[in-house]
């Protein structure tokens, strides 16, 4: 088979998994492990393998350029210490930490004799790096804060690029390369400094070059440029591609995106890197699952159960640590989120392709591959699917009581409005006697008449409700509003140039409404709703 094939399978894959997770309210990430995990098994087709080529030149710039382009940097600037606590001096720390507690732990089990601290600062290294794209939709979906959004989110931006420049250093050390201290952090602050100055320079050259072209198709491929060019050409000069990447992906969001950028270009844009999150997303999680060898792990399971152990235990450690830092600062945050942080901090592909990367000289090479593997599926499945259950027990999130009984008083009055059309319906038909329909006509309209009754008093017990529908149904008529003006331009009743004016008021208006910009509004005129008469 070839690879074509194979990748049109894994998107069909791909789209099924994301079809049944959503009525199964399932972890879109989570399914895709499952479903490669069982695929693998089956051998159903061949799968591409995820190399570090293919994850350097495809998957990661595009990934980490997306979750780049939608960061607010005012927001950014207003955590930037705990960010960069948690995703330097924490890695170094996690990493220190993993092998101290890892090293005299596999010497007592007996398992592999001979494993030493310098072999363990190899595993930490590359085990370092979260990856919480599976834990981050969840906790939008479910109203998390944005702030702890922002701190998960923008420490596993740049703890990337800081797992990787170790993770190349801890090979050199192994390899027997001396090196001082001091050598090794101008090493690191080199490689992470270039890094950042390359995607400084892109991105900003890109986001003024949007600001001179209002042509949609031009401004989405010169963020693609900037996105895989930084990547790139930082990797070609050996310097971080990730830091570039990251660097160039938030001057394009801010600078390029809120400045350069019309609102139709911008919702465009955003829409563009959301697909091209999701593709990536659905191809490298089901290929993680096509590279996991089931009795391989099942053989190393003593191991990789004390792996995952040792890491969520220096997770847990390092982000204490990173509180209790940012403790007497204006950044400092509930101890709750330490639990959160602790527990989001998953491991994805880069991991397991840092893993793979491993020379072939390594000693315990199969021994470091089989628990990196084991504690990112771990990681993935464990964590992935008892996120919600945290949230809700640690009360960071709470679904409304009478957030369901809403949806479904809503919902029966919808039902009931329906079928009063079908009567109308009927009755121009003929298709019975009038005084039959009058009367199921007048026991819907009693059935409408105390369900709306019913909404109406708890919406006056809740303001969260009133603010959710508010939102729901500006929403849909924004969507209408776009789809009828659409109507006229392929109707002829309007000009190309009055079409692009209304759509740039109404994608406005609805940028407005998704980013929140219009909050207050919907907040008061809601307040107002609940108390009319």
């Amino acid at each position: 088979m070839d690879i074509e094939t194979a990748f049109i399978l894994l998107f069909v894959v791909a789209t099924a998994v994301a079809i049944a997770a959503r009525r199964v309210h399932l972890p879109y990430t989570v399914a895709l492990v499952l479903a490669g995990l069982a695929l693998g098994g089956l051998e159903l087709f061949p799968a591409p393998q995820l190399t570090k080529n293919l994850l350097f030149s495809v998957f990661l710039p595009g990934l980490i350029f997306e979750a780049a382009f939608h960061i607010d940097f005012r927001e950014f600037r207003d955590n930037w210490i705990t960010i960069l606590a948690l995703a330097v001096p924490g890695v170094v720390a996690s990493t220190a930490l993993i092998a101290v507690i890892l090293t005299p732990v596999i010497a007592a089990l007996g398992v592999v004799p001979g494993f030493g601290w310098m072999d363990a600062l190899v595993f930490g290294a590359l085990i370092s790096a979260t990856d919480p794209v599976a834990v981050v939709g969840l906790f939008r979906n479910m109203g998390a804060p944005r702030r702890l959004t922002m701190l998960l989110d923008g420490e596993s931006l740049l703890n990337d690029g800081t797992a990787i420049v170790f993770f190349t250093l801890s090979l050199s050390l192994l390899g027997g390369t001396s090196v001082t201290a001091s050598q090794l952090t101008l090493q690191f602050l080199t490689i992470v400094g270039v890094g950042a100055v390359i995607g400084t320079v892109i991105g900003t050259a890109a986001s003024l070059l949007m600001r001179q072209i209002d042509d949609p198709m031009i401004e989405i491929t010169l963020t693609t440029i900037a996105a895989y060019g930084s990547f790139v050409t930082a990797e070609t000069l050996h310097a971080s591609g990730v830091i570039a990447t990251v660097a160039a992906g938030m001057l394009c969001g801010n600078l390029g995106a809120r400045t350069g950028m019309s609102a139709s270009t911008r919702v465009a844009s955003e829409t563009f890197w959301e697909y091209v999150a999701f593709a990536l997303n659905s191809i490298v999680f089901l290929l993680i699952g096509f590279e996991v060898q089931l009795p391989t792990l099942l053989s190393y399971w003593l191991p990789i159960l004390v792996a995952y152990l040792v890491v969520t235990v220096g997770r847990g450690l390092v982000i204490v640590a990173g509180r209790a830092l940012v403790g007497l600062t204006r950044e400092r945050f509930p101890w709750r989120w330490s639990i959160v942080l602790t527990w989001g901090g998953l491991r994805g592909a880069l991991p397991m392709v840092l893993a793979l990367s491993l020379p072939s000289t390594f000693a315990y090479r199969e021994l470091v591959v089989s628990m990196t593997f084991g504690v990112a599926v771990l990681s993935i499945l464990v964590h992935g699917l008892t996120m919600s259950g945290v949230l809700k027990w640690l009360g960071i999130v709470t679904e409304p009581a009478d957030s369901t009984a809403y949806e479904i008083r809503s919902g029966r009055v919808q039902a009931a409005a329906a079928a009063l059309q079908e009567l109308d319906q009927m009755s121009r038909m003929r298709l019975a006697a009038p005084e039959t329909l009058d009367s199921l006509r007048e026991e819907y309209r009693h059935i409408i008449e105390s369900t709306e009754q019913e909404l109406q008093k708890l919406a006056v017990s809740s303001k969260e409700l009133p603010n959710r529908d508010l939102f729901r149904i500006r929403r849909h008529l924004l969507v209408a509003e776009r789809d009828q003006v659409m109507q006229a331009f392929q109707q002829g009743t309007i000009g190309r140039k009055s079409l692009d004016r209304l759509l740039a008021d109404i994608d406005a208006r609805l940028l407005r409404l998704e980013t929140g910009e219009e909050q207050a509004s919907l907040s008061s005129e809601s307040g107002d709703a609940a108390r009319a008469p």
